[in-house]
């Protein structure tokens, strides 16, 4: 048996959970401190905390649409978990893990937070300079993206493709 291509779900999910309580738990933190507060510097204006309630996807885009965004994360987290269900080399696991962390906390927030059930916003707190301004799901999201990205470009040799 390959010992690099073992089913690793356990290990996908429990990446996945500690991403999840982490940004949860941010969250939690945010609206506790941030709420009516003026941006709270960081590192000056280039990384700021500051409170918003985002009701689209990334730079607030399909705001009048939070429906479509609660039923794509749902999809995105059921093919996550079946994929991550299959034999995956280490490196793909945390890659799928990272994803499903960052989809399963924004799916919790579109399907529990106000306004509504599906219509929920993301709690965002984190300004990069004005830019945009995100979440630890966020950063999940983006590192599992680079990765998947990366990791494509790594030759595969006949016994693990």
């Amino acid at each position: 048996m390959d010992t690099t291509h073992v089913r690793r779900l356990p290990l996908a999910l429990g990446i996945a959970a500690v991403v999840l309580v982490l940004d949860q738990a941010t969250k939690f933190w945010a609206e506790r401190t941030l709420t009516g507060r003026a941006p709270i510097p960081v590192l000056g204006e280039f990384l700021q905390f500051r409170l918003l309630y985002n009701p689209g996807a990334a730079f607030s885009i399909g705001a009048g649409n939070t429906w479509v965004f609660t039923i794509v994360a749902a999809v995105a987290v059921v093919l996550l978990v079946r994929y991550a269900a299959q034999p995956q080399p280490a490196s793909r696991v945390v890659v799928l893990a990272l994803l499903l962390g960052g989809a399963t906390t924004h799916l919790l927030d579109r399907l529990f937070r106000a306004p509504g059930f599906a219509r929920g916003h993301v709690v965002d707190f984190i300004d990069y300079n004005g830019w945009f301004v995100g979440n630890v799901a966020d950063i999940a999201l983006v590192c599992g993206a680079v990765l998947l990205v990366l990791f494509s470009f790594k030759k595969q040799d006949a016994k693990t493709a």
